[in-house]
């Protein structure tokens, strides 16, 4: 899929030196119907797990990690009761949110909502990634959902 010129403005001007941040992509959220199913196609593609399925009790949904030449995939099997499942019902698999690593969460919030991005979740644990991680998300009408991960 090509980004258009407006989306991938957009894109770049997240990073620019005017907004001072410093984000790095973590993942691409890939929402799938069925993880055992999903799973083969990615690693005939190529993909080897990172991390193996867990369920996340805040976003209630399964999630592995997949990686493949420095790329990260995270494939999302939300449960009925997940605010993602209407989404994975409309849409299908599909791609649906770029994770961004950030080591200044409050700033690159702040920045993000001052471009347009509105937060529809809190700032949450993030159990599938480990450790003491945790993640906000945001949405924008031009360039759709967006995860910011802090670690």
């Amino acid at each position: 899929m090509l980004l258009s010129s407006t989306i991938l403005q957009c894109l770049l001007s997240i990073t620019t030196e005017k907004n001072k941040a410093d984000m790095k992509i973590h993942h691409i959220g890939y929402l799938v119907k069925k993880m055992e199913k999903a799973l083969p196609r990615f690693e005939e593609l190529g993909y080897s797990v990172e991390r193996e399925s867990v369920y996340d009790e805040y976003r209630k949904a399964d999630i592995a990690f997949l990686a493949m030449d420095g790329y990260r995939i995270e494939l999302v099997c939300p449960h009925k009761e997940s605010d993602v499942y209407p989404l994975l019902k409309k849409l299908g698999n599909t791609p649906y949110h770029i994770c961004y690593e950030t080591e200044d969460p409050e700033g690159d919030i702040a920045r993000l909502k001052n471009s347009g991005y509105t937060a529809f979740t809190d700032i949450q644990p993030a159990p599938a990634i480990g450790g003491e991680a945790k993640v906000i998300f945001l949405i924008h009408s031009r360039m759709g959902i967006m995860e910011l991960l802090m670690t």
